[in-house]
C-alpha cells in the first residue's frame, strides 16, 4: 500500500475532555506513523486549546480552529486571524443577544470566568485547567484579542439566530446536534474556512494526492472533511449525518475505535 495521509478529529474521536486520549489510540497512531503514513490532527479546537494529552500523540502536523491554523512538525505555516475590531464587535453582539462568547486563538483563549461558568457548560472548568497560562479574560483585552474563531454558548432565552445574522458577514456557522457533546455551542469560523479547506491546503502545500486522504470523525463540524476526503471513517459514537457519509463505521473511541478503523483499512 502507498503512503496515506490520515486526518483525525479531536473530541469524540481521539480524545475526551475528562479522560484524555485512550492509550490504544496513541499506540495505533504511533504504529500508523511507523508504517510510513502521515497522521494529522484536524480539530475545531484552536491551537491554544491543544493540551498535553493531545500533544503526546505523534501527529505529523495539526490543522486547528477548523482550518484557520496549520502547522507541521511544530512549525506554524498559516494562521488566519480576525481583526481586533471584529473580535470586539462579535463579543458585543453575542452578549447583546444573550450568548456567552468564548474567543479562540492560536496562542490564547479568552473568556470571563464569571460569565462562562459550569452552569453554562459543565466542562468550563476543565477547559480552564487544560489551558493553564493560555487562558486570558475578555475583560481588559477587548481591544487586543487575536482570535481565529468563536464558540458561542447558548443559554435559555438567548437569540442565537439574531446574533448569527448580525455576524454573518464575518463568519460561517456550525451548529451541532442537541444531543452531542457540544450541543449548546455554535461555532463561528471565518467565512470560507472549514476542516476541508485546511486539508486541501495541506495536500496542495506538500503535493499529496487527494486519493490518499483518509478522515476519522464523529461530529457535525467534521461534515466538511467527510464531504471532501476520499475515505471516511465514522466513530461508533458519531452523529447520524457523519455515519451516513462514512465508508466505514468503527467502534467508539473507548472501544478501540481508532485502532480498529486503522486495522480495517490495513494501515496498521
Amino acid at each position: 500500500m502507498g503512503k496515506k495521509i490520515v486526518f483525525f478529529d479531536a473530541d469524540g474521536t481521539v480524545c475526551d475532555i475528562e479522560k484524555g486520549v485512550p492509550d490504544s489510540a496513541v499506540r495505533a497512531i504511533a504504529a500508523l506513523r511507523e508504517n510510513g503514513h502521515e497522521a494529522w490532527l484536524c480539530t475545531g479546537r484552536s491551537r491554544a486549546f491543544v493540551p498535553w494529552y493531545l500533544e503526546q500523540v505523534p501527529f505529523t502536523g495539526m490543522i486547528t480552529a477548523c482550518g484557520a491554523t496549520i502547522e507541521k512538525e511544530g512549525k506554524r505555516l498559516f494562521n488566519k486571524e480576525m481583526s481586533p475590531e471584529v473580535a470586539k464587535t462579535s463579543v458585543t453582539v453575542l452578549r447583546r443577544n444573550g450568548l456567552v462568547p468564548v474567543m479562540e486563538g492560536a496562542d490564547y483563549m479568552y473568556y470571563d470566568k464569571e460569565e462562562y461558568t459550569t452552569e453554562v457548560n459543565w466542562y468550563s472548568g476543565l477547559i480552564t485547567e487544560a489551558l493553564g497560562e493560555k487562558w486570558r479574560p475578555i475583560t481588559g483585552n477587548m481591544d487586543c484579542m487575536r482570535i481565529n474563531k468563536i464558540s458561542a454558548k447558548m443559554v435559555p432565552g438567548c437569540n442565537a439566530d439574531q446574533a448569527c445574522g448580525e455576524l454573518s458577514a464575518y463568519f460561517d456557522v456550525i451548529r451541532h446536534e442537541n444531543n452531542s457533546f457540544v450541543g449548546t455551542t455554535i461555532e463561528m469560523v471565518p467565512r470560507g474556512f472549514n476542516k476541508a479547506v485546511g486539508i486541501a491546503a495541506v495536500l496542495k502545500s506538500f503535493g499529496i494526492p487527494w486519493e490518499d486522504t483518509i478522515v476519522f470523525g464523529d461530529s457535525n463540524n467534521d461534515l466538511s472533511m467527510f464531504e471532501y476526503a476520499h475515505t471516511k471513517v465514522a466513530m461508533g459514537n458519531g452523529s447520524d449525518k457523519i455515519k451516513e457519509l462514512a465508508d466505514y463505521v468503527t467502534t467508539d473511541m473507548f472501544h478501540y475505535g481508532i485502532r480498529e478503523g486503522l486495522k480495517h483499512l490495513a494501515l496498521i
